[in-house]
This record gives C-alpha cells, structure tokens and sequence, in this order.
C-alpha cells in the first residue's frame, strides 16, 4: 500500500492546479487518472471548442474583408487541417500536464480510482491511503430521455469535436453554453445551423435582455432559433433525394413541427462523474445532481472533499481550479480571499458574451434595488474601427451612496476582458465612483466599461 498526504482522484484544472499547489507547499500528493492529463476542459472541451472557435473568427473575417478594403474571399474550410490543428493544440497542453505531473512531491497514476474506505483508494488492484482525498472526476455530457436519442449521427459536444466533416445541416438540442457555441462555430464553417430550446431565451447564467441581444445577433448570421420548444423524438426518415437524415419533432406552443438534418448536437447540460468511485464505500454523501458540499469542498466523510463539476455548484473550469486551491489551503489550515460569489463567466460565441455577478432580472428576484447603466458598442471608436459594432454592455450597482457595483452582464468584442476588470473591481468591494476615477487607455474597447460609470 502506498501512502501520500493527499490522494486527488482527477487531473482536470481543479485536480492537477490543486496537486501543484499541495506539493509545492511540501505536500505528497498521488494523482489518479483513468484518461488523459488536463481532464474535460483540456481534452474534450474548453480548449478544443475555443481552437475551433478561432478557426470561426478567421473564416467570418475572410468573408468580409471588403469591409477593411480587400477583396472577399469565399473561405472554403479545409476542415482536415482545422481539426489537425484541434488536435496540435490539445496534445501540446497535454503534454504541458503530464510534464508538471511529474514535478517534485507529486506521484501520477494511470488508472481507474474507487473508494475501498474513507482513506483508501482502490486502482485497478493497487490500494493507496491519505489522511485526505479530493475528488475532482469533473462531468460527462447529459442526455434527455427522448426516443431516438441514441440513433448513429446524434452526438454529444465530445463526438462533435472528433467530426470528420462540416455536416451539411446541423440540429443542436439546447441553447446553453455549449449549444450556442457550437450553434455559432459551425454555422461560421458553413453549417446550417438550427437550435431547438426549451426555455424561453437562451443562456440563462445572461441577464436576459443580453441575452436576447445575443441570439438576434447570431440570428442574423442565419442560425434558425426555435426557444420555448420541447423535443419529442428523433427518427431516421428520408430526404427527398434519397438520402438519409434525422427527423427531430418537437412541440412549441400546442404545434408539432420538425427539424431535418444531417446531425443532431445534444447540448442539454452535464451530469457529475461518480459513478464507479464506490463512494458508499468511503459513505460520502451525493445525489444524482452531485456531490454535497460544505463551503470549503468538505463532503459529510472528514478528510474527504469534492471540487469542480462532480459538485455541481459552479461548472466551469477556472471555479474547479480555485475550489481546489481552496480545499488545499483548508487542508494545511490556511486562510485565503478566494471570493466564490463573485464568479466570472464567458461564452465564446460570435460575438463572445460574458457575466459577473447579479444580473437585472436576478436583482428584480431577489428584492434587490438595483440602478443598471448600460453602454453600447456602436457608440465606442475602436469597436467602429473593428468593425465590431454589435454588443451591450449592462453595469448593475446598488442604490446606496457608495453604489457599490452588483454585477456586469455584456456580449460583443472582448466582452471578457472587460468583465474581468469588473470582477476585479468587485472583489475590492468598488463602486461606481472608483470606477469613474480610472483613467482608461483611448482608443479601447475598455471604454465601453468606463462610459457606463
């Protein structure tokens, strides 16, 4: 049996952040992988999506490059090479991984983890022990319980990034993070695109006029959007020249109508990874939503804890990082300023979309007075120089002398930048007032931010 202080069973951002972090502070740390260094985010998600994301911009710059005075070029996609490069990337950051798996204090093992008890930890036959374990097995793609959902050409977002081809027609289920993304990528690599919605407006983590915003921009590029939609099945039927394709049919407003394409995109949100941890072995607490959780990432089992996705309280890469930074320092009794209230967050659509904090309508919720200055792209001069005039910016501040900033929701050029000084802001607990005082770089899309102070 081999002993560690801290066994971490995941190296996605929140395992292999947290084991560095662990070992540097003279911790020894055994990290259980079953797949490749870097988990979802690196191999099969965050990364792949935004190297194909940037394929997008390239391919949409090409087509109106009359505007900057050159002529337009049709921008046929050699879609080999564009996933060639998905991949050079990918194995690149991978390696990036496995090198600093490899650091001083830090023990790196290939395997399938399972709990044998509440310190050890069964893989495939090997048993390890610690006097703490962080579970950090990220998600998986989660798919509804429609009839045909299992059909040959119905994929979720990790087939979908292994595609050998542009499909002709693309139906994507879901108008989240994941399916307005690819909804935005693929249309732009020359796709027909269609998303099918349940809700009423895609996006929910947006305040909603942002939102909406948004999908009337990418609307314009030609995505068909269907929101307030429920699907019913997907069948094989038929085209009219003989060719075979996917039916999805789904209701909207007491009508059945249906979606033809080529391929069908299933982006319905994620499901936590526990299954085959045996964690009634070690008698941690969880549910089909994930592992519960105090503040600090302690589960209901001393010495165990739960960061990123399997915990579902914040499913996103840089949240998993930091929730195992902070169960690290718990572990070695060290205090820090991590703020997980104040979360940013971005979808890297065309254009991309960003958030910090509350939103108007969750201020509107919550019983919050709330004061919103709103900004628009169209009146800044580099944004007109980009020719990226598309975008809103909303800033939400309380109704207090201070006006202490609450949130900032946007979509257009850059957007994430400019939340991310927000987030700063926050963070220092800034209002309006301070914000108003920083002198800001002319000509920058930053000054979007600062016109709405």
């Amino acid at each position: 049996m081999t002993t560690s202080d801290i066994i971490i069973i995941g190296s996605g951002p929140g395992g292999y952040k947290a084991a560095l972090h662990a070992a540097k502070a003279g911790l020894s740390v055994v990290v259980v992988e079953r797949d490749h260094p870097g988990g979802t985010c690196l191999n099969c998600g965050c990364i792949p999506t935004k190297t194909l994301v940037r394929n997008a911009e390239v391919a949409e710059t090409l087509r109106h490059a009359d505007t900057f005075g050159f002529e337009p070029s049709e921008a046929r996609v050699d879609f080999a090479k564009v996933m060639e490069r998905k991949q050079q990337v990918i194995e690149q950051l991978r390696a990036a991984v496995g090198s600093l798996m490899q650091s001083p204090g830090i023990t790196f093992v290939k395997g399938e983890a399972k709990f044998a008890d509440a310190h050890t930890i069964d893989v495939d036959g090997a048993l390890y022990t610690a006097k703490d374990i962080i579970i950090a097995t990220g998600s998986s793609a989660k798919c509804p319980p429609v009839e045909g959902i299992d059909l040959e050409g119905v994929v979720t977002s990790t087939e979908m990034l292994e595609v050998s081809s542009v499909p002709r027609r693309l139906c994507i289920i879901g108008a989240g993070v994941i399916g307005m993304e690819f909804a935005s990528v693929f249309s732009s690599l020359g796709s027909e695109v269609c998303v099918i919605e349940f809700l009423k407006e895609c996006l929910p983590v947006l305040d909603s006029d942002v939102a909406k915003r948004l999908r009337q921009t990418i609307a314009k590029r030609g995505v068909e959007f269907s929101m307030q939609s429920a699907v019913k099945s997907i069948c094989r039927t038929t085209a009219e020249d003989g060719t075979p394709q996917l039916t999805v049919s789904y209701e909207r407003k007491g009508k059945t109508l249906q979606a033809e394409a080529d391929m069908v995109l299933v982006a319905t949100g994620r499901k936590p990874n526990i299954e085959g941890l045996c964690l009634e072995a070690a008698g941690v607490e969880y549910s089909p939503r994930g592992i519960v959780t105090d503040d600090d990432f302690r589960t209901n089992v001393p010495g165990i804890y739960a960061i990123g996705d399997v915990n579902a309280r914040c499913m996103l890469a840089h949240a998993a990082t930091f929730q195992g930074i902070h169960a690290v320092n718990t572990i070695l009794g060290r205090t820090d300023n991590i703020r997980f209230d104040i979360m940013p967050s971005a979808v890297f659509t065309m254009p991309e979309a960003a958030s910090v904090g509350l939103s108007e309508d969750q201020c509107k919720a919550q019983g919050i007075e709330c004061e919103v200055r709103k900004s628009f792209y169209r009146s800044n001069g580099k944004a007109l120089a980009m020719n990226e005039t598309e975008g809103l910016l909303k800033l939400i501040v309380d109704t207090t002398e201070h006006k202490r900033i609450l949130g900032c929701h946007a979509f257009g050029a850059h957007s994430s930048d400019m939340i991310q000084e927000v987030a700063t802001l926050m963070n220092a607990n800034a209002g309006l007032y301070e914000l108003a005082d920083i002198i800001h770089v002319h000509p920058t899309l930053s000054e979007i931010l600062h016109s709405a102070s």
